[in-house]
């Protein structure tokens, strides 16, 4: 374990993997979330923005595993990728706090997910920690 956390390329590769999972999620809520159903209670302009949003979180997701799993050595060693870096783990971080803030603690689902989100923070912090000590 102490050499997985101690090498950040291999750290990335669970971020990209951890983002593909939220690609796979994000696609999914269509489905989960009966938004065929669901969204004809919004305004045709919400409909479009929400609908609009998840697909450009979507494509967010894509690029921060792209650019963990295919840039690794520029995100580690870079101003620019130690500043992305810190802006994936801060995205997280802020997403951890709208959790809480939105859903409350009161809901066993919401709490695992508000987990996996602390869970990209930390990952994303550590990786940004042990890139200023290679530089």
């Amino acid at each position: 374990m102490e050499e997985l956390l101690n090498n950040p390329e291999k750290l990335l590769i669970i971020g990209a993997i951890y983002h593909i999972a939220f690609v796979v999620f994000h696609l999914l809520f269509w489905k989960l979330f009966d938004w065929v159903e669901d969204l004809k209670k919004l305004s045709f302009t919400n409909k479009a923005v929400m609908q609009i949003m998840n697909l450009r979180l979507i494509f967010i997701f894509l690029v921060f595993a792209y650019i963990s799993y295919f840039n690794g050595s520029e995100l580690l060693s870079t101003k620019l990728g130690l500043t992305l870096t810190a802006s994936i783990a801060l995205f997280w971080g802020f997403r951890s706090a709208e959790q809480i803030f939105y859903f409350g603690v009161n809901n066993i689902a919401s709490n695992l997910l508000f987990l996996v989100f602390v869970f990209g923070t930390l990952l994303y912090s550590w990786v940004f920690y042990l890139s200023l000590s290679l530089n």
